[in-house]
C-alpha cells in the first residue's frame, strides 16, 4: 500500500483498470475521510450516519468505475462530485417517503391496544388455546376487515387485495393497468384510512 502514495489519483485509476486489484482499497481508504466529511454534514430521515457513509462510499466506487482521464477533470473533484450526489440523492430520496412501507411499521412487542398488551401477548398462546376466544378474535378481525372495505373505493380494494397476496407496485401496475405511482397513492390513502 505504501508504494501507491508516489503515484498520481489518475496514474492509479490507470493501473486498476490494467488489472491490479490491490489498488481498489488503497484509492477507497485514501476517500474515506472526504465520504465521512460529506456524511457527517446530511442527516437522512429514517436513517443513520452510517447509511450516508455507505451511500457515499457507493458514490465513490462509481466514481472510480466511471471516471475518464481524458475528460480534463481531476479524479478528486470527480470523485467529490460523485459522493455529493450519491448522499443527495439518498437524502432526496429518504425525503419523498420512497421505502416508507419499510419505515413504517408496527412493533411485535410495544403496548398496542387500550389493556396496555401488545400484540405479542394478545396472540399468545393462552388467548389461543380458548376456542371462545380464538372465535371472538376472528370475528373482530373479520369486522375490522370489512370495516376498512367499506372505506376502501374499487381500485383501493383491487389494490389492497394484490399488496396482501404480496405483489408490489410494478406488479399491482401492470395487473391493474395503472402507473406505479397510482399504485403508491391508492396505497397511501388505504394506510390512512386505516390507522
Amino acid at each position: 500500500m505504501e508504494g501507491y502514495q508516489k503515484f498520481s489519483d489518475e496514474q492509479l485509476i490507470g493501473m486498476l483498470r490494467e488489472g491490479n486489484d490491490g489498488i481498489m482499497d488503497y484509492i477507497l481508504g485514501k476517500y474515506k475521510p472526504l465520504v465521512l466529511r460529506r456524511a457527517n454534514a446530511m442527516y437522512l430521515i429514517g436513517g443513520d450516519t452510517d447509511d450516508l457513509i455507505q451511500e457515499g462510499m457507493i458514490g465513490l466506487f462509481k466514481a472510480i468505475r466511471d471516471y475518464r482521464a481524458e475528460r480534463e477533470s481531476s479524479f478528486f473533484h470527480f470523485a467529490e462530485l460523485c459522493i455529493t450526489r450519491q448522499l443527495y440523492s439518498a437524502v432526496e430520496a429518504s425525503n419523498r417517503k420512497k421505502h416508507a412501507p419499510l419505515n413504517s411499521y408496527v412493533s411485535f412487542y410495544s403496548k398496542t391496544d387500550e389493556e396496555g398488551k401488545s400484540l405479542a401477548e394478545t396472540l399468545s398462546t393462552d388467548t389461543m388455546d380458548n376456542p371462545e376466544q380464538l372465535v371472538i378474535a376472528q370475528e373482530n378481525l373479520a369486522q375490522f376487515w370489512e370495516e376498512v372495505k367499506r372505506h376502501l373505493s374499487a381500485m383501493e380494494q383491487e389494490v389492497l387485495d394484490e399488496y396482501l397476496a404480496g405483489h408490489n407496485y410494478r406488479q399491482i401496475a401492470e395487473k391493474l393497468g395503472k402507473s406505479p405511482k397510482a399504485i403508491d397513492n391508492a396505497l397511501s390513502r388505504i394506510r390512512a384510512k386505516i390507522r
